[in-house]
């Protein structure tokens, strides 16, 4: 019997900043912020491994990122360009659209501008084109709801849609769409754990 193929979407800033809500502190003193920081690579793994009725593939993880200003913010810059180098060394395709800056920058944090749209494209070119069974959204982001509608309405015959989420006691939010019954892949502490990256970008790193 023929695997499923499964592609993972990784919208990177929502996955970091719901592990962050649900794992860690915020408080003074905060968890270092490399803590919830995951291994898009292992993640794919994780969920190709969660029980299914068929037996699954892990063909493609895309991981979708804001990019700092180079000039405006140069370590930060550097650092994430680190993470993003080491994403794509362990197979993660990495696409990058540019943080909007306000006028009132510093004062106001830069905003991830066009990562979900990206992402939204992409899932549904790559569902028309045939190239998954099974698309998996790793974000809690209600802007990508129509893309998901728009799979399951024009592509219900060749693939399906699922979504991951952390989740605790305390925190249960999910990517739902209403009137559609989607599978969420529930991950907890122990899954965290399981695919954490606690590498610090912020130095630089030492070949091996």
């Amino acid at each position: 019997m023929s695997k499923e193929r499964l592609i993972l979407f990784i919208d990177d800033k929502n996955v970091y900043n719901s592990a962050r809500r649900a794992f860690f502190s915020n408080t003074d003193p905060p968890d270092p912020h490399y803590y919830s920081q995951v291994n898009p690579i292992e993640l794919g793994k994780l969920i190709c491994s969660k029980p299914a009725k068929t037996q699954r593939q892990l063909t493609q993880v895309r991981i979708y990122t804001g990019l700092p200003d180079s000039t405006k913010e140069p370590k930060t810059y550097a650092a994430h360009m680190r993470q993003c180098s080491n994403w794509q060394k362990i197979g993660a395709e990495v696409i990058k659209r540019s943080l909007r800056y306000p006028q009132d920058w510093p004062a106001v944090k830069p905003q991830q501008k066009g990562v979900d749209v990206a992402l939204a494209i992409d899932f549904v070119a790559l569902a028309l084109d045939g190239f998954y069974d099974v698309g998996v959204i790793a974000s809690t982001d209600a802007d990508l709801r129509p893309a998901i509608e728009y799979v399951i309405k024009k592509c219900a015959n060749k693939c399906h849609v699922e979504v991951a989420a952390w989740f605790t006691s305390q925190v249960k939010n999910r990517l739902n769409v209403p009137g559609l019954n989607i599978w969420c892949h529930r991950l907890d502490n122990t899954d965290y754990n399981s695919v954490a990256d606690l590498t610090d970008y912020s130095q630089p790193l030492v070949a091996n």
